[in-house]
């Protein structure tokens, strides 16, 4: 998303992850994606290639936010709330784990405070869109996904109406398309 909003057209190359190309490896070693190359430089984390792209354009201020504030929203995200997610989305990986209490966690950690920020504005750093809601949003999408009934229980009305907006919005639907999986 932040790659299309600076207006940047990177050639996308759709992976396989259980039959990753050699040329992928050889880019990134780790093998994870995704995967941003630019004239010699390898970018391999979701944050690091949306710093990139802001740096290159960012038309709306997306930067234009509280750096304290912003860092703690991502470490917040990124640390135990992406451990959580997968803890929820996966939990026959986790059979020790009761998947209420992991909810419980999650909503307490993550959801409470973003649905406390979202009363007050229309977006988590304020009432314009900025880089942190593009960088939390599809984590808050897939952990929807797990189980969209009891995500629509949930009592998170502000929460569910910043999903919507995200989901409905020109800019995610212009980088949802499907691509065939590239073989090289």
């Amino acid at each position: 998303m932040a790659l299309k909003y600076a207006g940047i057209q990177p050639e996308h190359r759709e992976i396989a992850l259980r039959s990753k190309p050699q040329s992928m490896l050889l880019a990134s070693p780790k093998g994870t994606v995704p995967v941003l190359c630019v004239d010699g430089l390898v970018l391999d984390q979701s944050l690091g290639i949306i710093r990139w792209a802001l740096e290159q354009s960012d038309p709306d201020g997306w930067r234009g936010i509280d750096e304290e504030a912003s860092r703690v929203w991502i470490e917040k995200n990124d640390g135990p709330f992406k451990a959580l997610l997968d803890q929820y989305k996966y939990p026959n990986r986790f059979p020790d784990l009761k998947q209420e209490e992991v909810l419980a966690c999650a909503l307490d950690l993550m959801f409470a405070p973003m649905e406390l920020a979202l009363q007050s504005s229309k977006f988590l750093m304020g009432n314009k869109m900025s880089w942190i809601d593009v960088a939390i949003f599809p984590f808050i999408r897939q952990f929807a996904a797990v189980s969209p009934q009891r995500f629509e229980e949930l009592p998170f009305a502000y929460i569910k109406a910043w999903l919507n907006q995200h989901l409905e919005s020109e800019l995610f639907k212009s980088v949802m398309d499907k691509y065939p999986t590239w073989i090289g």
